[in-house]
């Protein structure tokens, strides 16, 4: 089992930036590839991120490509989101995935115009 938490959520003003953690524990971290998944009011869960195990490989998003950057610290059992350039359609819970089986409970990340 691999508890997942969130944290750095908030409330931001348009072109601003925010750093989401996703601190985990249990199974080994660096065993899974990790992911950011977000759900705006209305709508369905999207994908935003996506970080190998070794950090080497990325894919995003085509609307958040360019101003989110996913990373990884396997020591520290932490997945990173650094969101720059926010807008306000980036507002959403975000929601913190290991192995596409392990979930956070989400994070408020709302971006005022």
């Amino acid at each position: 089992q691999v508890r997942v938490v969130e944290s750095g959520g908030g409330l931001v003003q348009a072109g601003g930036s925010l750093r989401l953690s996703c601190a985990t524990s249990g199974r080994t971290f660096g065993d899974y590839d990790g992911n950011w998944f977000r759900q705006a009011p209305g709508k369905e869960r999207e994908f935003v991120a996506r970080i190998s195990v070794d950090g080497r490989n990325t894919n995003y998003a085509d609307s958040v490509k360019g101003r989110f950057t996913i990373s990884r610290d396997n020591a520290k059992n932490t997945l990173y989101l650094q969101m720059n350039s926010l807008k306000p359609d980036d507002t959403a819970i975000y929601y913190c995935n290991i192995a596409k089986v392990y979930w956070g409970q989400g994070i408020q990340v709302t971006v005022s115009s």
